[in-house]
């Protein structure tokens, strides 16, 4: 197998539905195993559980059903940040909720077009593999900000917002944990705060697949080339506290804070509520919604 190459799991016990997940994916260029029951698919991942860069999984099946499948994932440090796309012919809300607490981040209803699918596993792969490379950065880095008690900084790309991520990360006991949180809310505060980007318009600019280069563009435009976002930092005898602040206009930030339906069939919006789920003990943003605080505790 090419270790560069994504690599999927495919979980379905329907052959037919199984063999068009498998064809599709391969065509895409991703590498696929497939599981025919959830019993094998725990199997696969029990004895490989870093191998896979998404896993596909079917909600129904007989001998193990995806929820049981997606709580022993999610139950697995070396397997809790890995995306698990829920497809399933349940789509009413309560249903997707227990999903969405149990940890399946992105969902499909079936039946879905190849399209969809494609979006959607791309979307999960693109933020697993981003967030691999920001932990193995925090890795090559060491703690070198264990002793830091108070800090400034200034950012205002995203490619500042990711490398200061990468630093500051280490102020934490675990740097690896805390910068796929740190750096989601940093980008969230130069996209929607700085630059102005909506929910909306980032899905549209997401799927015509130009997103990066209307960030860059508007970096270099007035006002938003002037902006600036602040990451201050303080450490206490309890807590380690990271305060973000951008100069935007704020936005009903009360509808991200968890994980929710409305979103679960969306390519992205999920951040904030994986950043409050995973990486901090504490998330709370204040005013109009362009300053947020995340706090970890010490003690």
């Amino acid at each position: 197998m090419n270790l560069d190459q994504t690599c999927v799991l495919v979980v379905d016990d329907e052959p037919i539905g199984r063999e068009t997940l498998v064809e599709n994916l391969t065509e895409e260029g991703y590498c696929v195993v497939e599981a025919s029951s959830g019993q094998a698919a725990w199997a696969l991942l029990d004895a490989e559980p870093q191998r896979f860069d998404a896993i596909l999984l079917d909600r129904m099946m007989p001998d193990m059903d995806g929820i049981e499948i997606l709580r022993r994932v999610k139950s697995r440090p070396e397997m809790m940040e890995v995306p698990v796309i829920m497809q399933t012919g349940m789509s009413g809300d309560g249903d997707i909720l227990d999903g969405l607490r149990a940890g399946a981040y992105y969902y499909l209803t079936k039946p879905f077009s190849a399209d969809t699918l494609l979006a959607i596993v791309a979307a999960a792969t693109r933020d697993y593999r981003g967030h691999r490379l920001l932990a193995e950065e925090v890795q090559r880095q060491g703690k070198m900000l264990t002793c830091l008690e108070q800090a400034r900084f200034v950012f205002r790309t995203p490619d500042e917002a990711r490398n200061l991520a990468t630093l500051v990360a280490n102020a934490a006991p675990d740097p690896g944990r805390v910068v796929l949180g740190l750096s989601e809310l940093m980008l969230n505060a130069i996209e929607h705060g700085n630059l102005g980007i909506g929910y909306d318009e980032k899905t549209r600019l997401l799927e015509a697949g130009c997103l990066q280069d209307e960030i860059a563009r508007l970096l270099t435009q007035a006002p938003f080339s002037g902006r600036r976002a602040v990451l201050e930092i303080e450490r206490t005898a309890d807590s380690l506290s990271f305060l973000i602040r951008d100069e935007g206009q704020g936005f009903d930030w009360n509808g991200y804070l968890e994980m929710s339906p409305d979103r679960a069939f969306d390519t992205h919006g999920r951040g904030i509520a994986m950043s409050r789920m995973i990486s901090f003990d504490a998330l709370e943003y204040r005013g109009r919604g362009n300053e947020v605080c995340a706090v970890i505790r010490l003690a």
